[in-house]
Formats: structure tokens, sequence, C-alpha cells
């Protein structure tokens, strides 16, 4: 008498597949068009499957050594328990949670590892990522395009990493559950029981309940440095199109936003000073053919993106100047856009240390500027 094959099983199946060692997703995805779903996989003959996987691969999925088999059971049986806990879920390529977007583009991943509101992977998206040294001006933006294009209803994808993903993520969250279709999700690179880095954990635990994480890694993965390259093909597969707030030359940022043009999205990026190293990627992308942009609007414009229902209008401009003393706004005005120390404000305003110091003292209490290394100030207000 045959066993009656349960979602369980299923997924230990895909699970199955997904774990087995020496086989890629090219590989897998070849196995799953000739052969249908993972259960056919492995009741196939050898010489069947030769004429996809080559021995050794062959070998590995139907007769893997003793420790192999018995460490991949292991993390079948952690994971599926995992997938049991409220809000977790392991969405496969065959699931009709699995995000469209992400099936057609080029190398979608077998199964994703998601934590929180599943629905979110199949809603309009828009990625916004950048620098994790960004800079104050830099977050402050990213947190303003984010919460903008989220009050249009665009559902924001970033990296959960420091800086600009941080901020992104943080924008988005920030409009709360008034627009139907905004919140964020967190595409990361190491195993999604894993909050990396730490000093985002609590952002991390905010999303997983307002907004979703997803992650391609087995459970209980580290953060390797290889892994966040390939997630960035996930973040860019996911969304209508993607913007770079700050980047260097070499950034990371800059694959997200090749992977995207590559997969026929949008690129745009946001211009800085001709001075400032996280400005040379964004301006490089412009070269390139990326749409320069200087508000959340252009964005909607060129995507030609219906807002939500009764959503807010919001430029996505970061934080405009409060009223300030008249001293105040002059200090602000000639301290301008750019990073700027001490001797060269004294020279430009003629005040003294001491005066410019107290002064700066209270626009940072303000919020219209923030300090940075080497006794540098910059302006985080756009007027």
């Amino acid at each position: 008498m045959s066993r009656t094959v349960t979602a369980r099983d299923e997924l230990a199946g895909w699970l199955r597949l997904s774990l087995t060692p020496g086989i890629g997703g090219e590989s897998r995805r070849k196995l799953l068009k000739a052969f249908g779903l993972p259960d056919a996989i492995f009741a196939a003959n050898m010489g069947s499957l030769r004429s996809i996987l080559n021995t050794t691969q062959a070998q590995n999925l139907l007769h893997p050594d003793r420790e192999t088999a018995a460490r991949i059971e292991a993390q079948i049986g952690a994971t599926l328990d995992w997938a049991e806990i409220s809000d977790n879920r392991i969405v496969t390529l065959a699931d009709a949670d699995y995000p469209q977007a992400l099936l057609a583009s080029a190398n979608p991943p077998l199964l994703l590892y998601v934590r929180g509101r599943v629905e979110l992977l199949n809603r309009s998206a828009f990625a916004i990522v950048g620098s994790r040294n960004a800079t104050p001006q830099g977050m402050a933006n990213a947190e303003a395009f984010a919460a903008a294009l989220a009050n249009a209803g665009l559902t924001i994808v970033s990296g959960l990493a420091l800086g600009i993903d941080a901020a992104a993520h943080r924008g988005a969250l920030s409009q709360g559950s008034a627009v139907e279709h905004g919140s964020t999700i967190a595409v990361i690179g190491t195993g999604a029981d894993r909050l990396y880095p730490a000093r985002n954990r609590e952002l991390a635990l905010d999303i997983a309940v307002r907004g979703v994480i997803v992650s391609e890694f087995p459970l209980n993965t580290a953060a390797l440095a290889a892994n966040f390259p390939r997630r960035n093909r996930i973040i860019a597969g996911l969304g209508l199109g993607c913007l770079v707030v700050e980047a260097a030359a070499q950034s990371g940022s800059l694959i997200t936003a090749r992977l995207a043009a590559e997969g026929g999205r949008d690129v745009f990026a946001i211009p800085g000073s001709i001075h400032s190293p996280l400005s040379k990627g964004c301006h490089a992308l412009i070269k390139q053919g990326a749409k320069l942009v200087e508000s959340a609007q252009d964005i909607i414009e060129e995507l030609r993106w219906q807002p939500a229902a009764n959503a807010p209008e919001d430029s996505g401009d970061a934080s405009v100047a409060p009223s300030l003393p008249q001293n105040m706004a002059y200090l602000l005005d000639i301290l301008g856009h750019d990073p700027c120390d001490i001797d060269t404000l004294a020279s430009r305003s003629s005040l003294t240390a001491e005066t410019l110091l107290a002064m700066l003292l209270q626009l940072e209490l303000d919020g219209c500027v923030a300090s940075l290394p080497g006794s540098r100030y910059q302006r985080i207000v756009s007027a």
C-alpha cells in the first residue's frame, strides 16, 4: 500500500534538491524542466539524470555519502520545523506565492526562505540601494525617497545593510499601514534565521512583522562575503526599477544597478558633490545612461506609476529647514551642501571657532546639520 505524500514530504523534496552539493541553479532548473517536481527527479535512474548532470553530480543526488546524507536530512528536518512557526515560509518555484517578477528574471532561486508578510512578494516594488558608509545627507535622502515611493504604493526593496539600505527600510516603514501597497522587503545574504548586521537587529525584527525578510540561503548560513553579490540579483529582480543613492566607484550597489539594467529595469541615481567619493558611483551610472533624479516624483513619472488612491503627496526631498534665526540661517547658507571643517567656515564667516561650534551644535540639535569625522559638518536639510 503506497504512502500518501504530504505537503511536508513535497517540501522536503525541494529542500533536498536545493541542499545537494555540487549542483548549481541552472542544473536544478533543467532537472525540474525535464522531470517535473523534485520527487520525480529523485525517482529517476542514473542514466536519465546523466542527460543533464555529470556522473559525480548524479551520484551526489541519488546516492550521497553517509555523512552528506545525514547532514542534508538534519538540515531538512530543522528547516521544516522552522517553516511551521507562524509567519515563516518556504516558497518554491512551484508555489503561487513565488514572486512573479523574480520568476521572470535570468537566475531565479529554487526556493526562498521567508519571514513575515509573504503577500508583499507579489506587490509592485522598487529597489533602493547604496553605500554602507553613507553620509547623513545620503541617509536622509534614502529615507525620504523610500517614504514618498511607499506613499505612492510601491513596496521598497533593499538589502538590510547599514547606511542607505537601512534608511530605505525605515522610510518605507515610516508610512505605517495607511497606504495599501507600501511596506518593505529585506533581501539578506545570510540564513533567514540570522539577524545581520547586529546593529540592524531591531529594524530586522520590525520588518519581520510589518514587512518581509527574504533569503535564498539555507538556515544558519553565516554572513559570507560571496553571498552578498548573489543576493543583489534578487533585489534587482524584485523591483520595477532601482535607485542608487550614494555609491563609491567600486560599490556593490553598482552590481545591483547593473543586474537591474540587464533585467530590463529602469536605473536611477541621485547626483552629489564632485568632491565626494560616494558620488563617484552615481555619477558613473548617470554617464552610462541611468536617469538623474532629484525627487521621488521624477521616478514616479518615469515609471508611469499611478500612486495609490488617497496617498498624501510627498516629493521625496530630504527634510526642509525649520524657521531659523537670521544668524543661524546665514551659517547654514555659507555651509553649503558639501562637508566643511571649522577652519573653512571661520574663513567664510569671520566668526570665531568657539562661536561657530556653539551655533553648529544648535543646528545639529535642530536636525539641520550632522557632525562628521575630522571635525567636519554637513548640511542635511534642503533649504
